[in-house]
């Protein structure tokens, strides 16, 4: 039945049934260990012979409530939480390339992402190939290697807010044997569902519209279930041959389509204890029980504003995929024919000094490292979360000098309006 609700109702529904007399939210299990009343079954859920819940490092019932309650919209067969959105791209694309591997990553992606695989990886012994998302066929071919893993990209770009062709990356990860994995943070699974179009794996940072409120920091990974890896068996040991940490299972062969989130729970989470909070996890639930309805009008008030800024001459150009002029929207029909987010990219006319001038004058807006909650908020990424890039990487990324990320909230869009005009007035 759940496969034929509405978005609405699987934001509302799905993950937690409560029985006779249970709590009708779930309950925040705030443990660190779960009892036991034998040392077999103690046993039992070390050696993953059965499931249950033993430290929380590992796995907590409300984390669990939450992810499926994110599979579900994705339409994925199993997820689990994560510390930080940062933490679910890192154990996303580490549960399967490990040390001299290989991966390929758009690269106008989030700045602390870029920085996780341009830096952390090299020094972890995985080589990363970055390219720009609009490259032609024979470009993404020629980025493969013998030893290439999986492909990456976020759905919607942060901080330049591209549309990723999900169906073309997919076409030519699958035709070299390695999964995609799509971070969906953005439009989140009420504007897109990147397994609809062939991408295997889905990452979020949970802090954004599926929280809603900015109470809380987590990430989600999310596995469709479809990809193969008994197939290509040789490029993914860790998931095809015996784990010697837990007596020489083999994770696709004991756990089916379960394989790659057990695995990333069982090894990583294990050894890196990055998992989201239970209090956090809850604030999580809560949020995304109003998702449907609140990225609705963020993006409904981000076209208007964004249909105004197009009109301003102090602003240069605005990217907002829904707006006929953007070089993206032909992918927007395609992918998110619904809406895209309430995020949008505009460059002024003018130096750093004239951008920085304006940002200090917006009163309604504020100038903060977020995104994508009830507040609206602006920063500027070469100067802000982009700040560790030089001026190549920079332009690679299709980020100008004098460009803003702006983050439409819940506000009336008239006053984020009228706030946008009286900051470009007085900055002149």
């Amino acid at each position: 039945m759940a496969n034929k609700l509405h978005q609405g109702t699987l934001c509302v529904q799905a993950g937690y049934k409560a029985k006779n007399g249970q709590p009708r939210q779930m309950p925040i299990y705030q443990s660190t260990t779960f009892k036991y009343d034998t040392s077999e079954e103690m046993t039992k859920l070390f050696d993953l012979e059965s499931d249950g819940y033993f430290y929380t490092r590992l796995q907590n019932p409300t984390n669990d409530l939450v992810a499926s309650r994110i599979a579900a919209l994705e339409g994925g067969v199993a997820g689990m939480l994560t510390s930080s959105g940062q933490a679910a791209n890192f154990f996303a694309c580490f549960n399967i390339c490990e040390a001299g591997g290989h991966m390929i990553s758009v690269a106008g992606i989030y700045g602390g992402t870029f920085n996780l695989f341009n830096a952390t990886f090299k020094k972890m012994g995985i080589d990363v190939t970055f390219i720009d998302q609009s490259a032609s066929d024979e470009e993404l071919e020629a980025a493969f290697k013998p030893n290439t893993k999986l492909v990456f990209g976020e759905t919607l770009s942060n901080p330049g807010v591209r549309v990723f062709d999900i169906e073309r990356f997919a076409k030519a990860a699958h035709a070299h044997g390695v999964p995609l994995i799509v971070d969906n943070t953005f439009p989140t699974p009420i504007f897109c569902r990147p397994f609809e179009w062939g991408a295997d794996i889905v990452t979020h940072s949970t802090t954004k519209y599926m929280d809603g409120q900015g109470v809380q920091v987590g990430g989600a990974v999310i596995d469709s279930g479809n990809f193969d890896w008994d197939a290509h068996a040789d490029k993914f040991p860790g998931l095809t041959t015996p784990d010697p940490t837990y007596h020489g299972i083999t994770y696709t062969k004991k756990f089916g389509k379960l394989a790659y989130i057990t695995k990333a729970t069982s090894q990583l989470m294990r050894d890196f204890g990055c998992i989201q909070s239970p209090q956090n996890a809850f604030y999580l639930g809560l949020g995304l029980q109003t998702l449907d309805v609140r990225v609705r009008r963020h993006n409904s008030s981000a076209l208007k504003i964004a249909r105004w800024l197009e009109q301003q001459p102090e602003v240069k150009w605005v990217n907002f995929p829904e707006l006929e002029s953007s070089a993206e929207h032909g992918l927007q029909q395609k992918y998110l024919p619904e809406g895209t987010c309430g995020v949008m990219a505009f460059c002024l006319n003018g130096d750093k000094s004239y951008v920085g001038r304006f940002m200090n004058q917006l009163k309604l807006a504020t100038i903060e490292t977020h995104v994508a909650d009830c507040y609206t908020c602006i920063l500027h990424p070469a100067m802000h979360t982009h700040r560790q890039l030089n001026d190549d990487e920079l332009r690679a990324g299709g980020i100008d000098p004098s460009q803003l990320r702006f983050s439409v909230g819940l506000e009336d869009p008239d006053d984020i309006i009228e706030d946008i005009r009286q900051a470009l007035q007085a900055a002149k």
